[in-house]
């Protein structure tokens, strides 16, 4: 069946002059999982494979999306210890595809979307591993020097939660599809309280278990979906890997089947601890980053509801609406996380 995202004949005619060794003709499979930006494994005739990243389709935010940013910060992060997909291409002429885009080289190993999968792919003892290694990743990450690697420029280094609130809060007036007055409160309260802020550094946007490929050993082969990245504060990252990492009992589980549920995986205070001692890091303000990433993930779910109610992920899927009720739950914890501070 067609996809209106791929350009079939242009990409592999783009392809065949801009990738070594591609080979037509060449097979497009949509990867699940992403609801932003997509993601397709690309297929040749010889046995090549690569990824290949795309904005959705139809109206696009202006800053989101871009993915000449997203292929300058994977560029940068080759030669350091956060383990990055090899780059092979980008392409910003919109005649090609529609769209810009670029390209990766495939990296095999799963990607644990679900508990299912967890379970399916590495034991208790393995998935305990694979938690350990996610804060330690994350450490690895704000510890690369930003100027060092070609991204001192990548974005302002002060007053990230600032911007973090303005930016987000005028997402949610763009994306909105309902009033949620919790969201409005929530942000006039974190601007009121926000925290001195230390060093800037690579802040990924979107840290979680599932923004990443693990090899068969459970070791991270490589750290993806870096559209939200930027310089600031590396407790925003902490504070939404916290958001995401589920644990048996929550009240609160952004995603819905989360991999973190399956027994073995540290728990959410010791991927906390561990960070904190592996990077140095005082974590004493850790709520106000957390409070930040549920509100933020709740603008973003927004937006994906948003994009489905829209008809841009193409067929809709039964399960959209669910997303609405994540919002509203999401802007609640924001809430209560914000509250804790005191």
């Amino acid at each position: 069946m067609a996809d209106e995202a791929i350009d079939q004949p242009n990409l592999e005619a783009w392809f065949e002059e801009h990738v070594p060794g591609a080979t037509p003709p060449l097979a497009f499979e949509r990867i699940s999982g992403g609801h932003s930006n997509l993601t397709y494994a690309v297929a040749d005739a010889a046995g090549g494979r690569w990824a290949l990243r795309r904005p959705p389709l139809g109206r696009r935010l202006a800053s989101a999306h871009d993915m000449g940013r997203e292929h300058r910060i994977l560029s940068a992060l080759q030669e350091t210890e956060v383990p990055v997909p090899p780059i092979a291409g980008l392409c910003q002429d919109e005649s090609v595809n529609g769209a810009p885009f670029y390209v990766m080289d495939f990296v095999e190993g799963p990607i644990l979307r679900s508990r299912a999968e967890a379970e399916e792919h590495f034991d208790a003892g393995d998935r305990r591993a694979i938690g350990e290694r996610v804060a330690d990743t994350l450490v690895a990450i704000h510890g690369v020097d930003p100027d060092a690697v070609g991204l001192g420029e990548l974005g302002r280094k002060q007053e990230y939660v600032e911007r973090q609130l303005r930016r987000w809060h005028g997402q949610w007036e763009k994306s909105k599809t309902r009033e949620l007055e919790v969201v409005d409160d929530v942000h006039r309260r974190l601007e009121a309280r926000i925290p001195e802020q230390g060093p800037a550094t690579i802040v990924h946007g979107d840290y979680r278990l599932d923004n990443m490929i693990l090899a068969p050993s459970g070791d991270v082969a490589a750290v993806v979906d870096w559209e939200l990245c930027t310089l600031g504060d590396p407790l925003a990252d902490v504070g939404l890997l916290m958001v995401y990492w589920s644990q048996e009992g929550d009240e609160l589980i952004p995603l819905f089947d989360p991999p973190t549920i399956a027994a073995g995986f540290p728990s959410r205070d010791e991927i906390r601890s561990r960070y904190a001692e592996r990077s140095g890091r005082d974590l004493s303000q850790l709520d106000f980053y957390v409070a930040l990433g549920c509100w933020k993930l709740a603008i973003i779910l927004e937006g994906v509801y948003a994009r489905y109610a829209a008809g841009q992920y193409g067929k809709l899927d039964e399960g959209f609406q669910e997303f609405a009720k994540i919002v509203e739950r999401l802007a609640e914890g924001a809430d209560e996380a914000e509250r804790r501070l005191g």
